[in-house]
């Protein structure tokens, strides 16, 4: 396993900026290397993982963004839940959900922002990664603005809660089980598929090996 250097040895080197890293944990300051396909190079001071190139990483995303994409419009539309309580039942979406505030005046708000979170930064975040990295996968240059298209992925990704939804309903149903009886539609499974699909694609992204290929293979 390779480690990058102190950020003494970086001070005394005087290295390009271009070619420093810092670590998204501690702030730590790194020189750049490339490892070889299977190893990684690891923060000293947080041991957060810096580099993880990977054979084949580029098709393995694009194949699990393209899922994340089909698995978020089944989700949206698909029932999600239904509740059966003294007889009477009630399904609903969570389109269904993010429409019950339509006609709330100011709470069309809470409508909008219910939908973004949830269902529209998280697929819009994968259709700019299939969009940077397709080519990539493909052993072409990128496509006209690839370099933006990457940076907005990231900046949506702390906006991206779809895990936070299901873990927000994990808990709601731990209260609603004990009323009424809960049934569980198509869309809470591809809801949790969902939420396993998108760990697996962070988890297989090495940002930094992405950074590079661009750079590498601009026009």
């Amino acid at each position: 396993m390779k480690r990058g250097p102190r950020m003494a040895d970086i001070a005394s080197d005087d290295p390009d900026l271009e070619e420093l890293i810092a670590c998204p944990q501690c702030d730590a300051l790194y020189v750049a290397r490339e490892p070889a396909s299977g190893e990684r190079i690891m923060c000293r001071r947080c041991h957060h993982v810096l580099i993880a190139p990977r054979s084949g990483a580029f098709g393995r995303i694009v194949a699990l963004a393209v899922t994340v994409m089909i698995l978020m419009f089944g989700a949206t539309f698909f029932p999600f839940l239904g509740i059966n309580a003294q007889g009477i039942t009630n399904r609903a979406s969570v389109f269904d959900a993010a429409l019950a505030f339509v006609d709330g005046g100011w709470m069309m708000g809470l409508s909008v922002a219910v939908a973004a979170l949830i269902v529209l930064i998280p697929a819009a975040r994968a259709a700019l990664v299939v969009y940077v990295i397709a080519p990539l996968a493909l052993g072409r240059r990128p496509w006209p603005g690839a370099r933006r298209a990457f940076r907005w992925s990231e900046d949506l990704r702390p906006w991206s809660m779809a895990e936070i939804f299901v873990i927000g309903v994990a808990v709601a149903l731990v209260k609603v089980s004990d009323l009424a009886r809960v049934e569980y539609g198509p869309a809470f499974w591809m809801f949790a598929g969902l939420v396993v699909v998108i760990v697996l694609q962070d988890a297989t992204m090495c940002r930094w090996t992405i950074w590079k290929t661009l750079e590498d293979r601009r026009p």
